[in-house]
C-alpha cells in the first residue's frame, strides 16, 4: 500500500505514537522507570539505595533518543524533506510551552498540552478574525502568538505548576467521589 497522502500516513503514525505512549507509560511501572524517577527526584539519594547513576542516565539518554529518532523519522517520511527552517525558534517555544501548560514530568501532561497549545493559535486566529483589523491580520498574530505563548508559560508556572494534568486529576477525583463529598 503506497503512503502518499496525508490520510493513508496518518494511519501509519497514529498506531507507532499509541505504541509509543503505551509504551513510555508501562516504563513507569518497571524497575528501570522507577529509577529514573529516583534520579529526578534526587539523584544521591538514589545513588545510596544502589541504583547505578551513570547506567540509568545513560539509558535515559538513549530512550530519550529513541523516542526522537521515531518522532523524526515520522516527521521527515510526513514532509518528505527536513532542512533546518523547519525548525524556527517558535517551534522550541511551542514544545517548551506544551510540556509546561501540560505538566511536566506527566504523558498525560504532554499530550494534554500539546492539544491545548495547538487550539491556542486557532483561537487566537478566530479572536484576530473578529477585530477589524483589514487585511494585515497575518501580520498582527505572529508577536501576539508568542506573548500569549510566554503568558501561559509564565501564568502556568505561577498559578498551576503541575498544569493541565493535575487539573485534570482534581476534576476526575471530584467526579470520582461526587455524591460523598466533603
Amino acid at each position: 500500500m503506497a503512503l502518499d497522502t496525508s490520510f493513508r500516513i496518518y494511519w501509519l503514525v497514529v498506531p507507532i505514537t499509541v505504541l509509543m505512549v503505551a509504551g513510555a507509560a508501562n516504563l513507569f511501572r518497571t524497575r528501570i522507570g522507577r529509577a529514573f524517577i529516583a534520579i529526578r527526584d534526587r539523584d544521591i539519594s538514589a545513588e545510596v539505595l544502589g541504583i547505578a547513576l551513570l547506567r540509568y542516565k545513560l539509558l535515559s539518554f538513549a530512550l530519550s533518543s529513541f523516542y526522537a529518532g521515531v518522532a523524526g523519522g515520522l516527521w521527515a517520511y510526513f514532509f518528505r524533506v527536513v532542512t533546518p527552517e523547519s525548525f524556527p525558534l517558535i517551534m522550541s517555544i511551542f514544545f517548551l510551552a506544551a510540556i509546561i501548560v501540560g505538566g511536566m514530568g506527566t504523558i498525560l501532561g504532554g499530550i494534554l498540552g500539546a492539544a491545548f497549545m495547538t487550539m491556542v493559535p486557532e483561537l487566537l486566529k478566530l479572536v484576530v478574525g473578529w477585530l477589524p483589523l483589514g487585511g494585515n491580520a497575518a501580520v498582527v498574530l505572529s508577536p501576539v502568538r508568542t506573548i500569549v505563548f510566554g503568558a501561559l508559560i509564565v501564568g502556568f508556572l505561577i498559578f498551576e505548576p503541575h498544569g493541565l494534568a493535575e487539573i485534570w486529576r482534581r476534576v476526575r477525583r471530584y467526579f470520582h467521589l461526587y455524591p460523598f463529598r466533603t
